[in-house]
């Protein structure tokens, strides 16, 4: 029988850390690529949030710290939000990659601090 050695932390390496970089760069170019680029300010936000959202993970990668999480917890859930906060919930293409990015961002976010906060426990039921 082969045994598999598990890492207690979800993240070793920044593998998710990396995942919301790339997830930012994806956003960053969305204007371009889906068209809403003429929406100044669907692209401005998407800009602006690609960039903090960079920042932050980059940071991230290199160095586990729990704020570097929250702030990227509270860029996605911004992204989220922003299309109906800011109004442009018309333009259906922003609104997808907008929901999309910043649901897998929150969700990424979340289960670090979950697993920076209870070691070894996993956050869902499962085998």
């Amino acid at each position: 029988m082969v045994h598999f050695a598990i890492p207690n932390k979800l993240d070793d390496e920044g593998r998710l850390d990396r995942i919301s970089l790339a997830l930012s760069a994806v956003l960053f170019v969305s204007p371009w690529a889906l068209g809403y680029a003429d929406n100044a300010l669907a692209a401005r936000t998407a800009w602006i949030s690609a960039i903090v959202i960079a920042l932050v993970s980059a940071l991230a990668t290199q160095h586990f710290s729990e704020w570097e999480e929250w702030v990227n917890l509270l860029a996605g859930a911004w992204l989220v939000a922003a299309p109906w906060l800011l109004k442009f919930q018309i333009a259906g293409d922003a609104v997808g990659v907008f929901t999309g990015v910043g649901a897998i961002i929150v969700t990424i976010a979340m289960a670090e601090l979950w697993d920076e906060r209870h070691p070894g426990q996993k956050p869902l039921p499962g085998p």
